[in-house]
């Protein structure tokens, strides 16, 4: 937990415990990225406004080095700052003040989600992409792509049906899990992502929106 007010950290790390969790507590970004390295943690609660810097420059640097789930804990709500957040990297969103049943709910989600898309060990490929469940990595042609864990997790979705509608129900509670809290908005903008960088190395590639129901990886041979 990264958070350097005592009054939010002192109750909420007895919650945590209070539910089996083993809390380790930075109060600085310098502290955290340390902290990190060295305890290798399952998961990062993030607050964005630290004595020595900007959370969101933490989440950058932790994403460059790892693929530990993120969720941010901050005062900043607004959705720039959401959309923000999510491109940066971070899994999941919460804005303070927020009750703990809620953030423990998400944290076990994010969990549940990172478990799921690291057991799966099988190679799906579409056209000139190539998606690697085990490895966690997708390429088009020979060029790999840079993806966030949530686009990752999307792209698989998709590939495993290609060719064929996946609904915005079905992603939303397979990639985002069934206990997602957010608005539905968030698919929209990591599809938007997903469509710039498929474009960049599997341009035969294109995710197709059906309007009202979800959407379609299209193009190439489907596996």
């Amino acid at each position: 937990m990264v958070e350097d007010e005592q009054s939010i950290v002192e109750p909420f790390v007895s919650a945590l415990e209070r539910h089996g969790f083993e809390v380790l507590v930075a109060g600085t970004a310098a502290q955290a990225l340390a902290l990190a390295r060295e305890a290798d943690p399952a998961v990062v609660l993030l607050d964005l406004s630290l004595p020595d810097g900007d959370g969101r420059d933490v989440c950058r640097e932790l994403r460059r080095e790892s693929d530990v789930p993120i969720i941010m804990i901050t005062a900043r709500g607004t959705e720039t700052d959401r959309i923000v957040g999510l491109e940066l990297g971070a899994d999941d969103y919460v804005v303070k003040p927020f009750a703990s049943d809620e953030v423990i709910a998400r944290i076990r989600a994010v969990l549940r989600r990172s478990v799921r898309g690291s057991s799966a060990a099988d190679v799906v490929s579409v056209g000139s992409l190539r998606v690697d469940r085990a490895a966690r990595r997708a390429f088009g042609g020979e060029r790999e792509l840079t993806l966030s864990r949530k686009e990752f997790d999307l792209l698989a979705r998709l590939a495993d049906d290609a060719g064929n509608v996946v609904t915005r129900e079905t992603i939303m509670s397979e990639v985002w899990d069934a206990n997602w809290f957010g608005s539905t908005k968030t698919l929209d903008v990591h599809i938007a992502w997903l469509r710039k960088k498929l474009a960049e190395c599997a341009a035969e590639l294109e995710i197709e929106t059906v309007r009202g129901v979800g959407f379609r990886l299209a193009g190439g041979s489907p596996p």
